[in-house]
């Protein structure tokens, strides 16, 4: 107990920072202390830990496999403190004039956000939506409560996160009602076909794409890939309602389900099922633990799977 009361608990906050940015001037940033305090800090935990904690390799400061050990019982003791001095508000959905900021994918939002927004008319007419696309945040953001919750298909995801399956969906080909892939809509026709591709996002700024480089194309392409084909796709794009509106001039669309499903009712465009099976997508919502207890949030989430689960 004497050894506890000597020790500086600040210390773990500048840890957590530490090991989160493995760089001593963007951990002081994050905190907004000069970065002199932080290299102190640093200095006073090797003290403490008789460890390095961050050593220069040539990948930049790396952690030592010590401070690796700890990073996770870090965090935790951090988001116990966190909840027990947070304080205790009830949240009036009525009333309410909080801003709501959801790191969303385009497909998501495209499918998602009409239905919530009519809900929130309903429930919490004075709430504010801040939509943010993937590239505009980061895992951090969302672990340090600064995004309320990200919407997206996440292929791996921090342990300290919590998470919640939204849906699952399928997909469909979107295609001109003219367009000669109809009349003979066969697998060997559909890769001599042109094509649009949209990105399968995350999180973090995108780069150009290889239309050889199967790996990072995603779903329906790993999916032909593993078929031993390859589409002529002659269009990368980002967003799906592009996606959606190329398939009038002519270009194939293959897209989930509930996103292609958006454009049924076009006259110009038909939906049909994949020549080729594609394994199925899930949309996932996930927040932080800091968040976990926080009343409005609660309500928040709830709202969007209630939302979700009826799409």
């Amino acid at each position: 107990m004497n050894q506890f009361r000597q020790i500086d608990l600040n210390l773990l906050v500048y840890l957590d920072a530490l090991l989160r940015e493995r760089n001593v001037t963007r951990a002081a940033e994050q905190l907004n202390i000069t970065q002199p305090a932080m290299s102190n800090g640093l200095k006073r935990l090797r003290n403490l830990l008789n460890d390095p904690i961050l050593v220069r390799t040539s990948e930049g400061m790396m952690p030592t496999e010590r401070a690796l050990a700890m990073q996770p019982q870090v965090r935790q003791i951090l988001y116990s403190v966190e909840e027990v001095i947070q304080p205790s508000r009830t949240f009036v959905a009525q009333e309410s004039e909080r801003v709501f900021r959801i790191m969303i994918s385009d497909y998501a939002a495209s499918t998602l956000m009409s239905p919530l927004l009519v809900a929130l008319r309903e429930q919490a007419p004075n709430v504010t939506i801040d939509l943010m696309t993937p590239s505009d945040v980061s895992f951090h953001d969302v672990e340090n409560g600064k995004v309320d919750i990200a919407v997206n298909r996440f292929d791996e995801l921090p342990q300290s996160f919590h998470q919640k399956s939204l849906w699952h969906d399928d997909f469909a080909c979107l295609l001109h009602k003219d367009h000669p892939l109809i009349a003979d809509y066969t697998l060997e026709q559909y890769l001599k076909a042109r094509h649009s591709w949209v990105s399968k996002t995350g999180f973090g700024v995108g780069i150009g794409m290889d239309p050889n480089d199967v790996q990072k194309l995603g779903w329906v392409d790993e999916a032909l890939n593993r078929l031993g084909h390859q589409r002529r796709i002659k269009v990368f794009t980002r967003n799906y309602h592009v996606a959606m509106y190329l398939a009038k001039e002519g270009l194939v669309a293959t897209l989930p389900s509930k996103a292609a499903k958006l454009y049924q009712d076009s006259p110009d465009l038909v939906l049909r099922e994949p020549p080729f099976a594609i394994p199925s997508i899930e949309l996932k919502m996930i927040w932080s633990p800091l968040l976990q207890h926080d009343d409005g949030h609660r309500w928040f989430r709830q709202l969007v799977a209630d939302v979700a689960g009826s799409c």
